[in-house]
């Protein structure tokens, strides 16, 4: 039986994007690359790329499935408004093209390839070296977190208990009572207390 799984860490300039075939208990990265958004300094114009080339990702390698890295709050506001489109962007495809569509927060990704959410991108990178066929040995490493999205969901897929910490849920063809979606607050805490200042 052969698994697809579309792979995508969302971007304003730069989104990674990465096809996992898993067939005969073999992992293999079919694609493992990245979508520039350059040439045109219009918002709008990028957004509108970003949606056509996943469009044609997922026409060329007709994934199974879809799995993104959902962004975590950062300090500029403005910054997090322009990736959060450039994930619309990639949602509304992504749903349009009827594909179940899953969203992973990076320390479940993390740890479901090295059993920590705080592993490091290099341990990340040599773990998924370790695991999966790639097409190429130095990869850009957006591209490499597309790929680390995609083999999380593949984990999820074996173990529906695993990486629930992360997981937001599903959407798409999916029902809206299979998301298990936590409050959105509640989950930025609980996945960086680093950053909590106590008084």
């Amino acid at each position: 039986m052969k698994t697809r799984i579309l792979g995508i860490d969302p971007g304003s300039r730069v989104t990674g994007f990465a096809v996992l075939e898993h067939k005969d208990r073999r992992f293999e990265a079919l694609c493992c690359d990245v979508i520039r958004l350059t040439g045109t300094e219009d918002a709008f114009d990028r957004l509108r790329q970003l949606y056509s080339e996943t469009s044609a990702l997922i026409a060329e390698y007709r994934p199974d499935f879809c799995a993104i890295e959902t962004p975590v709050y950062g300090k500029d506001p403005s910054a997090m408004l322009k990736l959060g489109r450039a994930q619309a962007a990639v949602i509304m495809s992504v749903l349009h093209h009827d594909v179940p569509l899953f969203e992973y927060y990076p320390k479940a990704v993390k740890k479901a390839i090295t059993g920590t959410g705080n592993a490091s991108k290099n341990q990340v990178a040599y773990m998924l070296h370790k695991l999966v066929q790639m097409p190429d040995d130095a990869l850009p490493a957006d591209a490499t977190d597309a790929l680390a999205v995609a083999w999380c969901h593949f984990q999820k897929l074996q173990d529906p208990g695993a990486g629930r910490e992360g997981d937001q849920g599903r959407s798409g063809t999916g029902s809206s009572s299979t998301r298990n979606r936590k409050n959105t607050w509640s989950a930025f805490v609980a996945n960086n207390p680093e950053r909590i200042i106590k008084r």
